[in-house]
């Protein structure tokens, strides 16, 4: 998720287990740099490889398994440099830089991104789809909990947070399962035969969800908003991306054909052309309106490129006041 969410999380959760309401502050921060440290991780990137962020973004800094490490990292840099060993213990700074540094590969598992929770072990990408990457119907609540508790010196408005934040993401746990079943009640209608399906929540709410599946190569998209009454917005469809037959000039044993293998696993092989650049790789799974295939980002391959060079990754994060202006009569309209 963003930032301010990480951190807010790690305060939250930082806060509601202390009694010692002289240094709430101090943990507070504690519990935020230390929810907003694992992604330090974007900084590892290449400008020879455009793929490797996306390798390394949400990979062993989000494990489970690297928790205790990157909790003793961040009490070791708070402690080294700053005065913060007048007011608390070392072990009392680990114990709430552990707390805060724990929520953040659970929070980003809970997006559609993808976090390698289970890395070394595992490389499959968990994504529980519950929650967009920015929500503000859960930050906002978030901060104000917060920022209450370090006011009056309250320790029920940090577990309050705490309470919010679980709330909403079983919320979101329980309308992801209603957006699928009614994505499932679709394609029966259909007649289509799903081979997989994913329902995503939209950008910034829970009340309308993206919902894709595929049926014999084709992906069909559709927006569906689930409060405050179900409305189906029918939506786009594209064939799936099949190397057999769309890119026969394309070397499988160059770098090109490698750097797709990478972009499918990242992207769970919800990939496809995009209808604009026969050049172009998309992810479907994202695009501004839930009904359209448009691919906020992709890969691009060229056909002149040499056996060892890379594809180029293509951003396409262009949210227009028109895109947005009819997201929000989606959610709205009745």
């Amino acid at each position: 998720m963003d930032p301010i969410s990480q951190g807010i999380v790690g305060s939250s959760f930082s806060q509601s287990c202390t009694h010692n309401k002289k240094s709430l502050v101090l943990i507070s921060v504690i519990g935020f740099l230390s929810g907003v440290a694992p992604d330090i991780d974007i900084f590892i990137r290449s400008e020879q490889d455009p793929l490797l962020f996306l390798e390394f973004h949400r990979q062993f800094t989000h494990s489970l398994i690297f928790i205790p490490i990157g909790g003793i990292i961040c009490a070791s840099f708070f402690y080294c440099f700053s005065r913060i060993r007048t007011y608390i213990s070392f072990k009392e700074v680990w114990f709430f830089s552990t707390i805060g540094y724990g929520t953040h590969g659970l929070l980003d598992a809970c997006t559609s991104y993808g976090t390698l929770l289970f890395w070394p072990f595992s490389y499959e990408r968990i994504s529980w789809n519950n929650i967009s990457i920015i929500d503000p119907f859960f930050t906002i609540p978030l901060i104000i909990f917060v920022i209450l508790g370090l006011y009056l010196k309250k320790l029920y408005f940090s577990r309050l947070a705490v309470v919010w934040a679980l709330s909403y993401l079983l919320l979101g746990v329980i309308l992801h399962e209603k957006a699928l079943n009614i994505g499932n009640n679709l394609a029966e209608k259909r007649g289509h035969k799903i081979t997989t399906i994913n329902a995503k929540p939209t950008f910034a709410n829970l009340f309308l969800w993206k919902v894709i599946y595929e049926n014999k190569g084709i992906f069909y998209t559709d927006g569906i908003r689930i409060f405050p009454t179900i409305k189906i917005i029918e939506g786009d469809s594209i064939p799936k991306l099949d190397l057999t037959k769309d890119f026969l000039w394309l070397n499988p044993e160059s770098q090109q054909a490698k750097d797709i293998k990478r972009f499918a696993w990242f992207s769970h092989n919800y990939l496809a052309i995009s209808p604009t650049n026969k050049n172009l790789i998309v992810d479907v799974r994202y695009s501004i309106l839930p009904n359209q295939i448009s691919g906020l980002w992709g890969i691009e391959l060229s056909p002149e490129a040499d056996f060892i060079e890379h594809t180029k990754f293509i951003s396409n994060r262009n949210k227009s006041e028109n895109r947005i202006k009819a997201l929000i009569d989606m959610i709205v309209d009745k």
